[in-house]
């Protein structure tokens, strides 16, 4: 009785312990390295902390599961090499997000705003692009961003 005591306490202890050093999902951006990111409006310019999603993994898993998002950050997903009809989704996603559909050349082809959490409907580029960016929801139209604008990044060629 005393050894399967013994041998519980341990055994779950152990278990404690593997469980204390387990990674866990980050719920915000400074996990992550971030890069700055500049839109260029007709109103001024409006500076971005974003994570540069560029890897299969990194592109499926985006914003997933976040509870938040600061104001002027986002996640860029680059779909390069090449410019492509894109979609998106919002599965597992649990914040409204606006998504800027960017062509190579930094200019906002389409925007989708205040997209709805954890949707598993189909969001189109509706024409070739290189990007997509993802912010809060009502940020674009609070800042007074539209399609047309520039996006200036490392990613894009500039005119």
């Amino acid at each position: 009785m005393v050894f399967r005591r013994n041998f519980l306490g341990g055994l779950i202890g152990a278990m404690v312990a593997l469980c204390a050093c387990a990674p866990t999902k980050s719920n915000s951006a400074d996990a992550v390295a971030q890069q700055e990111l500049v839109i260029s409006t007709s109103s001024g310019d409006h500076r971005f902390k974003i994570e540069l999603a560029d890897t299969d993994d990194e592109r499926r898993i985006g914003l997933m599961y976040r509870t938040t998002l600061p104001d002027n950050a986002g996640v860029l997903f680059d779909f390069g090499p090449g410019e492509k009809h894109q979609s998106m989704w919002m599965k597992n996603t649990l914040i409204p997000l606006d998504m800027a559909f960017i062509a190579g050349d930094g200019r906002i082809v389409r925007i989708e705003a205040n997209t709805t959490p954890r949707s598993l409907a189909s969001i189109r580029s509706g024409e070739p692009v290189l990007a997509v960016l993802e912010v809060n929801g009502g940020r674009f139209e609070a800042l007074g961003v539209k399609p047309g604008d520039v996006v200036r990044h490392p990613l894009f060629r500039q005119h």
